[in-house]
């Protein structure tokens, strides 16, 4: 039976033609070898974890067909370990043969198969599209070796001559890592995304420098948790970060993350955006990628000093001044023990306490007054609707963190439109607008929400954008222990 060719499986498949960027260049590391031309490339030392089950998704294995006697052009002896994974991300669910036996079947995008047993020597690996025998991605010689580890990556794309799909034969480092540490690798399978740093600790640890699509690399690094960060390359290793992961690595195991999917999804033909996916390789076991939420910090406190915080003893802010409000920074779920001290006072505590974090956006204010019982410094902990609010509209709230305002009402269009009713210290809401510059007006609550303008701010919301607006200081600084004035801190929380 005549057998279709790639470009029939991207004809039936409606694909059109997308861009794929790939970078060059490596410095050490484990080699990659692409099975269509037999070519060896340097892979980058560097590395990632993992935690993503082998081969979910209704794959199914035949062991069998990679147990049985195969026909090679070897002569050599033994047996070799091989998995496949699928990071192709305008592939359909694939068929993988060797030798014209099915191995694999079914395997979805960002599956990766438990290694399975194949004898040393040259054999024809054949990907196919799921269920379609004649529909051929994929056709090439594979080469193992006796006694050695393989991963068989599917990567690049069938609408791409730039980032062509081909199978990345990966030779894997699965040899004993001691108890304390972890060896992990990165593999950079996304077709759209350039040549890419990976920092841990906020950028000051550098895990990966320059590594392009199609290349991969090891590092062994302490056994603990990593909140990594995905840059695009530069010298300093300092590039804007397109992605935070964070990680847990296990004592004594061996981990590989591919970085796959597309950068940009919208302007792609195939809807797999940009991800981290983790597979345990060896070793002990466990660890890899933890489910995090979004937290950050305002400092709205005025007669309190600057502030260090703490996430579970980890120290994740210092020297916070007030009427700051903090980046996001990715936090693992559940309950987290938030600490709030004087700057560079760790003794000092100002607040201890349990914060529940989920899967979303939270910001955690500091209110109130070290000097008074009657509005107690406290952190008020708010969650966030950071959603798209339409791409004519703008989602703003109001935080009351003035300690000795009454409760307000927040008008605008010279109080013809009312914002806010009625809120009072500690308390917050959101409203929707149309985009536009306004002129908000403060005002003391009243039914008819007609009080005396105390304070009048003009804004200017943006469409699609979502801002918060923290009403901060005293209104009477002179009565008060601190001078700060009462102001409105307007902050852009997302936009889209």
């Amino acid at each position: 039976m005549t057998r279709k060719t790639r470009r029939d499986l991207l004809a039936a498949l409606g694909a059109s033609a997308a861009v794929g960027l790939a970078g060059c260049g490596s410095d050490g590391g484990s080699t990659d070898t692409e099975a269509d031309d037999g070519e060896e490339t340097d892979a980058m030392d560097g590395g990632m974890d993992t935690d993503t089950d082998a081969m979910d998704g209704g794959m199914e294995t035949d062991t069998d067909a990679m147990d049985s006697e195969t026909e090679t052009d070897s002569g050599m002896g033994g047996n070799a370990n091989v998995r496949v994974a699928h990071f192709s991300p305008d592939a359909p669910n694939v068929d993988v043969y060797v030798n014209d036996d099915e191995v694999l079947s079914d395997v979805p995008f960002r599956a990766v198969s438990d290694y399975l047993e194949l004898p040393a020597g040259t054999h024809v690996v054949t990907i196919t599209a799921a269920g379609d025998a004649d529909t051929v991605a994929f056709e090439g010689e594979v080469t193992v070796e006796a006694d050695t580890d393989y991963t068989i990556a599917a990567i690049g794309e069938l609408s791409s001559e730039d980032s062509e799909f081909r199978p990345l034969i990966l030779e894997d480092d699965n040899s004993e890592v001691g108890d304390d540490m972890a060896r992990v690798r990165l593999v950079h399978a996304s077709p759209d995304a350039p040549a890419v740093d990976v920092t841990a600790a906020g950028g000051d640890t550098v895990l990966f420098d320059g590594v392009p699509f199609g290349e991969s690399g090891y590092v062994e690094v302490p056994a603990g948790t990593y909140t990594l960060g995905v840059r695009g390359d530069t010298d300093s290793n300092d590039g804007d970060v397109v992605a935070e992961f964070t990680v847990e690595l296990t004592g004594g195991t061996v981990y590989t993350g591919f970085a796959g999917g597309y950068l940009t999804p919208d302007d792609e033909d195939a809807e797999a955006p940009f991800d981290l996916t983790f597979a345990v390789d060896s070793g002990a076991g466990g660890g890899g990628l933890v489910e995090t939420g979004s937290l950050r910090v305002a400092h709205m406190s005025p007669d309190a000093p600057n502030v260090d915080v703490y996430v579970d003893d980890g120290e994740v802010l210092s020297d916070v001044p007030f009427g700051a409000v903090s980046d996001y920074l990715s936090v693992p779920t559940g309950e987290r023990t938030v600490t709030i001290t004087a700057a560079g006072d760790a003794d000092t505590v100002a607040f201890e306490g349990a914060v529940t974090v989920g899967t979303g956006d939270y910001t955690i204010v500091a209110a109130g007054e070290l000097t008074s019982e009657d509005t107690e410094f406290q952190p008020l902990v708010l969650e966030d609707d950071n959603s798209d609010p339409g791409g004519n509209m703008a989602r703003l709230r109001v935080v009351h963190g003035s300690p000795d305002a009454p409760a307000v009402d927040v008008t605008a269009a010279g109080g013809d439109a009312v914002l806010f009713d009625g809120v009072a210290f500690g308390e917050s809401g959101y409203t929707t607008v149309d985009a536009n510059d306004y002129t908000v007006q403060i005002r003391g609550d009243t039914e008819s929400n007609d009080g005396d303008v105390v304070a009048d701010y003009d804004v200017s919301l943006n469409g699609g954008t979502v801002y918060t607006a923290f009403a901060q200081g005293y209104l009477t600084p002179d009565d008060e222990p601190a001078d700060e004035s009462f102001d409105l801190n307007v902050v852009q929380d997302a936009s889209y």
